[in-house]
């Protein structure tokens, strides 16, 4: 049986990892909730969303102090993938709840989700220069910004109904997945202004999808505060050293080992007990009382 002791370490553990290279806690901790101490799916999911909330919280108020936000940008994420949560909760409370294939389906969108988060962190560097091809920094003033914005609105409300889907299901995507998109959308517009905007669209997607998910007793309030207690000093230190670490050697043992955990969750998603044996279980007892009232 695990303690306070175990998940205050894994807070600690995600944490460090999170602050030296920047790799979304959604994609280290769920996994770990569900391989290692055995957690539910939909709990370790609907824990996991508000603890990223509150993680990146911090962050993005560093980004709003220094304007790398482009609100626009924000709203108009928000404007897809908070409805599309919101529907994707409904969804999860009112038809999969029941459903003997509830945890396989989370278990296998996550593990999708793994997979290409592995994908994208392994080949990083490649994914950076193939979009580096499409900027042209000299070129990128408001002016162009302000015109992109109006002619893109659609793809950005796309992109964040597609996000609001898959963060819900799965608590991993809001940060890679959205940096990637908003790259393509945007190629002349600084990186900086791009993860402070992701940031802060990441903070309000995992909240609403993570109250969601408490609405629907998915959240394990005892277990959120000690990963909390864990990765928030852990976050910060990692932060401080990060500069003196090999960043890019442990973000390729990162991303082979989501690779791994993904492809693992998609040839063995975790299924619900049987009930016709718990059915079965219950007749024998009662036979057996019956049985032992008669004599």
């Amino acid at each position: 049986m695990f303690g306070p002791i175990e998940f205050i370490l894994a807070g600690v553990l995600v944490g460090f990892c999170v602050g030296i290279t920047g790799v979304g806690g959604g994609s280290l901790m769920t996994p770990i909730l569900i391989s290692l101490f055995k957690i539910e799916p939909h709990i370790a999911i609907g824990t996991d969303l508000l603890y990223a909330s509150i993680s990146k919280f911090c962050g993005s108020l560093v980004h709003a102090k220094k304007l790398n936000i482009v609100w626009p940008i924000v709203i108009w994420l928000a404007l897809g993938s908070i409805p599309a949560s919101f529907a994707t909760t409904w969804v999860l409370e009112h038809h999969l709840s029941q459903s003997t294939h509830y945890k396989s389906v989370l278990t296998m969108v996550l593990g999708v989700m793994l997979t290409l988060t592995g994908i994208s962190i392994i080949f990083r560097a490649q994914i950076e220069k193939f979009f580096d091809r499409f900027r042209n920094r000299e070129q990128a003033d408001m002016e162009s910004e302000q015109h992109a914005l109006q002619h893109k609105r659609r793809y950005i409300l796309i992109m964040g109904v597609v996000l609001g889907v898959l963060v819900t299901l799965s608590s991993v995507g809001a940060g890679a997945f959205g940096i990637m998109a908003l790259v393509l959308m945007f190629p002349n517009l600084p990186m900086i202004r791009i993860i402070g905007s992701d940031v802060v669209h990441a903070v309000l997607l995992t909240a609403v999808a993570g109250l969601g998910h408490m609405s629907s007793g998915n959240v394990d309030f005892s277990l959120l505060m000690w990963l909390l207690v864990g990765s928030i000093p852990a976050i910060v230190v990692g932060t401080l050293i990060s500069s003196r670490l090999p960043e890019r050697f442990i973000r390729k043992i990162l991303g082979i080992t989501l690779f791994a955990l993904g492809l693992n969750f998609i040839v063995n998603p975790v299924k619900a007990k049987p009930k016709p044996v718990e059915t079965a279980q219950v007749v024998m007892n009662q036979h057996t009382t019956h049985s032992t009232t008669i004599v």
